[in-house]
């Protein structure tokens, strides 16, 4: 159908645009203030991007005549971009209820960590799943995130560990990246913990001189697409030098730099992301005054998980601090057996309580700047001509609603679109 367009969104009373400009990312006072059109409407094209969007009179003079696959009247409602969530791990067997009762008694996640509980737990359940029902479990957890707006998520592997489990969880993603609706950004994520019987050191030897060429050679013959590295940088896992060297390897083989720092303790990892051009660090909790400074200036953006500091009752990553200097701030889930939230307004609500940020950071770091940490700013995460035609439609006379009401998303949410076509209706 190269003739007629795919999609006709018309009469909103808010088109929450992001970013109307061409920008790659949103920081400082730009992050503030967000473009918002009042009475609009918007056109997606055949090929599944956005094609005109303006407002609804605009519009209706520029297309009258012209024939659409579909049109949806969004009278008195909005419509935002399609929601980026930049960090989680999805892939995995064996749920950790049991350790969230240990949490709440006082045990601490490196308490459970060390009695082989935590990550370790997973991985055992993990080797022990099959593919196809690491697949079923995949597809279901992406799906519960699409009904609450994600049309962008990033997937790690890191519950496998040894070569061939971790080629089987990316087996998972990318036949999830062939087959789903959701967009997915994949992520090696092999040194998520130490395996058992090895040291930190032999585990990045292991990673450099036989995971790394594996997933090269796999790229080339176009079996698997992988888009980050990332590295568990912490103390008992692996230090600095390990996660350097790992991340330096990923990056010779044109991987993105994209991993977990400064969470439980100041490693330094902020300062070596800005020095190694890191896409984005993820975490910082602990993150230091000179690490917050060297992000800014490099264009590191900060990855933000506000689930995981107030499940863990953890210090809260310092946002204001890092808006304040300029950091690109971008929020994810961390959706994992040991902090389980799929839903992105659920993060929004939760980084503008507990992190401080207004409604419009919160939505800037929801969209174009968790698009940015994943390299995608320039194809997703606003509502410009050109870009891919991903979008929720919410049931609101304002935009905000989407964060205010906590724990409504699935009352708000009317229509997820992805490429132009409805993936989700209520």
């Amino acid at each position: 159908m190269a003739s007629g367009h795919r999609l006709l969104l018309e009469n909103a009373r808010q088109a929450v645009l992001v970013s109307a400009r061409g920008e790659r990312f949103l920081a400082g006072d730009a992050a503030r203030e967000l473009a918002v059109l009042q009475d609009a409407s918007l056109v997606v094209g055949a090929d599944g991007f956005i094609k005109a969007i303006g407002s609804a009179d605009a519009i209706q003079k520029q297309f009258s005549g012209e024939t659409f696959e579909e049109r949806i009247d969004c009278s008195g409602k909005c419509i935002l971009p399609g929601l980026v969530d930049a960090h989680t791990h999805p892939v995995w067997a064996g749920e950790r209820v049991h350790e969230f009762a240990m949490k709440l008694a006082g045990a601490s996640y490196m308490d459970i960590h060390q009695a082989g509980g935590g990550i370790n737990f997973t991985v055992e359940r993990t080797r022990q799943a099959s593919e196809e029902e690491l697949f079923c479990s995949l597809q279901q957890r992406l799906q519960c995130m699409l009904r609450a707006g994600t049309t962008l998520v990033e997937c790690k592997s890191g519950y496998g560990l040894s070569l061939k489990e971790e080629l089987k969880m990316l087996r998972v993603i990318e036949r999830a990246r062939r087959e789903l609706p959701v967009g997915i950004s994949a992520t090696y994520c092999g040194a998520h913990s130490v395996p058992r019987g090895k040291t930190a050191l032999e585990a990045a030897d292991d990673i450099i001189n036989n995971h790394l060429p594996t997933l090269e050679e796999l790229g080339r013959r176009g079996e698997m697409h992988i888009d980050n590295i990332d590295v568990f940088c912490e103390e008992g896992v692996f230090d600095l030098d390990c996660t350097r060297r790992i991340l330096q390897g990923g990056k010779e083989m044109g991987l993105q730099i994209n991993f977990h720092g400064d969470e439980l303790h100041p490693m330094k990892a902020a300062e070596l992301g800005a020095e190694l051009g890191a896409r984005a660090v993820s975490h910082l909790e602990e993150v230091s005054d000179t690490g917050i400074t060297a992000m800014a200036k490099a264009g590191c953006s900060a990855v933000l998980l506000p689930t995981t500091a107030y499940m863990l009752r953890l210090k809260q990553p310092r946002a204001r601090k890092m808006l304040e200097e300029g950091v690109i701030v971008a929020l994810g889930s961390d959706f994992n057996p040991n902090a389980h939230c799929f839903a992105m307004p659920m993060v929004m609500h939760l980084a503008c309580v507990n992190l401080r940020m207004s409604m419009p950071e919160a939505l800037a770091a929801a969209t174009i700047n968790a698009a940015y940490a994943l390299g995608k700013s320039h194809t997703h995460g606003s509502l410009e001509v050109g870009k891919q035609g991903d979008f929720i439609i919410v049931n609101a006379s304002r935009w905000e609603h989407l964060i205010y009401q906590f724990g409504c998303h699935h009352e708000l949410i009317e229509y997820v679109i992805v490429k132009g076509k409805v993936i989700y209706k209520k």
